[in-house]
């Protein structure tokens, strides 16, 4: 069982206090974030992409860049890349890149995007949300397989004996070849096409119950029985909110900025306003929330596992600027006091 930590760089101002922070201070932030991760034994770090004034992250793989000459050993991630509105081969180049930084610790989530700022800034019509992504994975993972690429489309210019370069890292029994997966929200077509593509997927959990994604789980899993691409791997991964403190603080200070940023998302989406009693309910046990002491978190993962039997959990922890000392009190108790009761349980 992997455990990590996600993050999309979040820029509102502190609800708390009132505090603003600047871009440029929470790229610092989060490098620290990365650096202490790895260093209380995390296995992994994701950066995510958005192109909002709320987060400070539109170009997820120059951070990971910046982190993969900062670090040794941690693996480091895209949560996600946009692949609906990116070139394929250009996000292929700069992830390339990154993983012959880092000797090959860089991993592309691929996904469609929970917000829609992307679709007008580059061009692109979400009267083709489906089609943009489908073409786009096909693409990406013909690259991956190997030079030169011929291959034409709908969306991009075709494709005449291409060499794309740089190759990947070579890692043991992968090759050159990036590190590959699909994020989804929880629609079964996205567990059906991960599955197929012989690629891991990775499920968004915010709300409701996450044992309630079993099905999804093996629908993904009955796909991938019939996948025909080399070298799959099949890996279930989990992300969501969750939150640690001492002395049983977690909820009452995640509380509040947990709520800033719920309000703004459901005002926008026109969603019903949260509250506290929501927000409780999602905290509890079987809930969506991994909020509480570090032993009450890591009994609820291992209680997951028994009905997921996922490979990775990774938490958001740092909405509506958190302050970043409770940030990193939060990542080294998730590393020092979590982990190890984890894998004690899960392996």
């Amino acid at each position: 069982m992997q455990l990590g930590v996600y993050s999309f760089g979040d820029i509102h101002p502190d609800p708390v206090t009132g505090e603003r922070t600047s871009p440029a201070r929470r790229l610092a932030d989060l490098l620290e974030r990365i650096r202490l991760a790895e260093e209380v034994g995390l296995d992994f770090f994701g950066i995510g992409e958005h192109h909002r004034p709320d987060y400070a992250v539109s170009a997820p793989g120059t951070v990971l860049a910046a982190a993969a000459a900062q670090t040794s050993r941690i693996g480091l991630g895209s949560a996600v890349t946009v692949l609906s509105t990116e070139d394929p081969v250009r996000v292929y180049q700069q992830f390339a890149t990154i993983d012959l930084i880092s000797s090959g610790r860089v991993e592309l989530m691929a996904g469609r995007g929970s917000f829609i700022e992307s679709y007008p800034l580059f061009g692109a019509e979400l009267g083709d949300y489906d089609a943009l992504y489908d073409e786009k994975i096909q693409l990406l993972l013909q690259i991956d397989a190997g030079n030169p690429v011929t291959w034409s489309g709908q969306f991009r210019p075709a494709l005449t004996n291409a060499v794309i370069l740089p190759r990947p890292y070579p890692k043991p029994g992968l090759g050159e070849h990036l590190r590959i997966s699909v994020a989804t929200g929880g629609n079964p077509e996205s567990s059906v096409r991960a599955g197929l593509l012989g690629l891991p997927v990775n499920y968004a959990i915010i709300g409701g119950q996450p044992a309630r994604f079993a099905p999804l789980v093996d629908l993904y899993r009955r796909a991938f029985a019939q996948t025909e691409r080399p070298g799959a791997v099949a890996e279930v991964g989990v992300s969501g909110m969750g939150f640690l403190a001492d002395d049983g603080r977690a909820a009452e200070t995640f509380f509040p900025y947990w709520l800033d940023s719920m309000r703004r998302i459901a005002r926008e989406r026109r969603f019903p306003l949260p509250d506290r009693a929501s927000y409780d309910a999602q905290a509890a046990p079987g809930g969506a929330y991994f909020i509480g002491a570090p032993e009450q978190v890591a009994e609820r993962i291992v209680d997951l596992h028994a009905v997921l039997r996922h490979d990775r959990q990774g938490f958001q922890m740092d909405l509506s600027s958190v302050p970043q000392a409770d940030s990193l009190r939060a990542i080294e108790l998730l590393g020092t006091r979590v982990a190890p009761l984890v894998r004690a349980a899960v392996g």
